[in-house]
């Protein structure tokens, strides 16, 4: 795949769809990477990159938490806010079965079944984001003000420092 060739997933037929103004950022996936990868490869900081995780509460109720990459989610906090027992991440089948994506390639957008969306509210002081494009080594960069336009979703403040 050239520079200049980027996959055409649904997030990108979503974003295209809601009209929304994106750079692609292709770079090389490692398994178990993380956002350091992206980050290191791009030339960003960690904490613009953000994170699309897909958990459940105790009840299997599935949801998305948007965190920045360097961050990591109290999922406590995040509990105690849902008014729910437990919050945990999802297993790699019941993630893949929900988003349509394959692990590591999760994106909020253009999911296969509609999930409640829940933001690390620190992402809106960024002038940029970059979140995952629907598979893995695929960025996209957006402004943060974009997610409220297109996605129905909850601001939380649920950040622990890795």
């Amino acid at each position: 795949m050239g520079k200049s060739e980027y996959p055409v997933t649904p997030a990108v037929r979503f974003l295209r769809e809601k009209k929304v103004c994106f750079k692609q950022h292709l770079y090389r996936y490692e398994e178990h990477g993380g956002t350091r990868v992206g980050a290191e490869e791009l030339g960003y900081t960690e904490h613009v990159l953000i994170k699309t995780l897909v958990m459940q509460t105790d009840q299997k109720r599935v949801l998305l938490v948007l965190m920045h990459g360097d961050c990591e989610v109290s999922t406590r906090q995040l509990a105690r806010l849902l008014g729910v027992k437990s919050i945990e991440p999802c297993d790699e089948k019941t993630a893949s079965r929900n988003t349509g994506y394959a692990f590591g390639g999760t994106s909020p957008f253009g999911t296969r079944s509609r999930l409640p969306v829940y933001v690390e509210k620190t992402i809106f002081n960024l002038p940029a984001i970059l979140i995952n494009g629907g598979k893995r080594g695929f960025l996209v960069e957006i402004e943060p003000s974009e997610l409220r336009n297109i996605l129905p979703m909850t601001e939380v403040e649920v950040a622990l420092p890795k």
